[in-house]
């Protein structure tokens, strides 16, 4: 055989052999990216179902949250810490009488409050309230009512729940005005990722079974409007 064309045949299966080689390599790289991009999106997927859900927000048309909230409260089951109206040393704005305590524009929302707290019932309702002025000015313009003042509903990074069931009576519902700090050990307690509370809001707890208290959501105080607890016994 000439040895020019077992030169070329020779390249050819030199050729043939690299190029062989060189689809396995890239086989094996794309076989490696598959698998990377399949366990970065695997992993972020996995930490999303692992994590605890954020809080239900009972508004904006919730009516399966609303209903619950609503029997809950019926039956006297309800915990519900509600923060203080717009505290004045943190605004602009106009002082009620005291820079430690709310804005003179809040006490309308403290009022607007007490009324949906009154439609929803407190013949069967306890409340305590943090002896803070502006938590103290939040429950007197929601209830016509200010308790002495508790310190459990300041220092409350601890033992918020401890004392919050040992204030619970069965039977009846309890509201506690309080600070967003102690909302948020609330749910740091029950094992919920902490919300940013806005002023005035609430956070319901549900005592259905006393030895597993459950965070059954909240409602931001501008957004009791778009509940219609009047319709649900309609249903």
């Amino acid at each position: 055989m000439p040895s020019g064309r077992l030169d070329v045949e020779l390249r050819l299966s030199l050729f043939g052999l690299r190029r062989s080689i060189d689809t396995r390599r890239f086989a094996r790289y794309q076989n490696a990216v598959v698998v990377l991009a399949s366990a970065l999106l695997v992993i972020p997927l996995t930490l999303w179902l692992l994590s605890p859900a954020a809080i239900p927000d009972l508004a904006h048309g919730n009516v399966g949250g609303a209903r619950a909230l609503a029997d809950g409260w019926a039956k006297g089951e309800m915990i519900v810490l509600v923060r203080h109206v717009e505290r004045c040393d943190h605004s602009k704005a106009a002082c009620l009488n005291d820079r430690e305590g709310i804005t003179d524009r809040a006490r309308a929302v403290a009022v607007g409050l007490g009324a949906r707290f009154e439609q929803l019932g407190l013949d069967n309702a306890d409340l305590y309230n943090s002896p803070l002025v502006r938590a103290a000015q939040t429950a007197g313009y929601m209830f016509n009512k200010v308790s002495a003042g508790d310190d459990w509903l300041i220092n409350c990074r601890h033992d918020l729940l401890r004392d919050v069931l040992a204030h619970k009576v069965a039977g009846r519902n309890l509201i506690l005005v309080t600070h967003s700090e102690c909302m948020q050990a609330l749910e740091t307690t029950l094992q919920r990722p902490t919300s940013t509370f806005g002023y005035g809001a609430s956070l319901f707890v549900s005592t259905a079974q006393p030895q597993a208290p459950q965070l059954l959501g909240f409602i931001e105080a501008s957004d009791w409007r778009s509940l219609a607890f009047s319709n649900l016994s309609h249903d």
